[in-house]
């Protein structure tokens, strides 16, 4: 099934400007009914500007209607040589001169949205440097007050389904992190209720005096002996 390009970019903009139902945004765009419910929300998506789909020769305003007339309906994606073939990039990215400048911009929108992000994801989906995105993330970076948090496949940094992947690969070890671990009481700790008592080895006992002159004249009768 062919999607459209910018996925979550094109569901806020039909979610925006358009009384389509979430299911079928849902279903043009490859997410899921409970994600488009949250870009509506405001929960999902914030900070991704919408991408008009008819303006990127994806869809006509007409199917859009048609579909708003029946909410049964499915959206049928023109199909734009752009969509298809959108696999794995092999080789090292080349990024033109034109858009080297938004590196920064995109850098910015990984870390503000998702700053659990490994800098090895950010090198591969916008083709930057590790000091470049120390800077940004510690806000040193030289031009950090005009850089403005841009989605990188909004600036033609990367594809949509590059940064989808990345952000699976979080999702998945944010789950992982967030399994409550099984804390059990190990028996070689002491419980908290026994704290107050003293530990049978160190407990302090009472001098005895007598014993301490008997072992006083021990001492001093193997003196005299010597």
């Amino acid at each position: 099934m062919a999607l459209p390009l910018m996925r979550k970019a094109t569901a806020v903009w039909l979610v925006e400007n358009t009384s389509l139902t979430f299911m079928q945004i849902a279903n043009f765009c490859g997410l899921h009914e409970l994600e488009v419910s949250g870009i509506a929300d405001g929960e999902v998506a914030n900070g991704i500007r919408g991408m008009d789909p008819i303006t990127s020769n994806q869809l006509t305003l007409e199917e859009i209607k048609r579909c708003e007339l029946n909410p049964d309906s499915k959206l049928e994606l023109i199909v734009n040589p752009a969509t298809i073939g959108e696999t794995k990039r092999r080789g090292p990215r080349y990024t033109p001169l034109s858009k080297r400048q938004d590196k920064p911009a995109a850098i910015a929108w990984l870390v503000k949205f998702y700053p659990e992000i490994a800098d090895s994801q950010i090198i591969k989906l916008v083709g930057t440097t590790k000091p470049t995105i120390k800077a940004i993330r510690e806000r040193s970076h030289w031009n950090i007050t005009n850089i403005v948090p841009t989605d990188p496949v909004l600036l033609g940094l990367c594809k949509q389904v590059e940064l989808d992947a990345a952000l699976t690969k979080i999702d998945r070890i944010n789950s992982a992190n967030n399994i409550p671990a099984d804390i059990t009481k190990s028996d070689n700790l002491i419980s908290t209720s026994d704290n107050t008592k003293p530990l049978g080895d160190l407990e302090k006992k009472p001098i005895d005096q007598e014993d301490l002159l008997k072992n006083a004249e021990s001492i001093f009768q193997k003196t005299e002996n010597n």
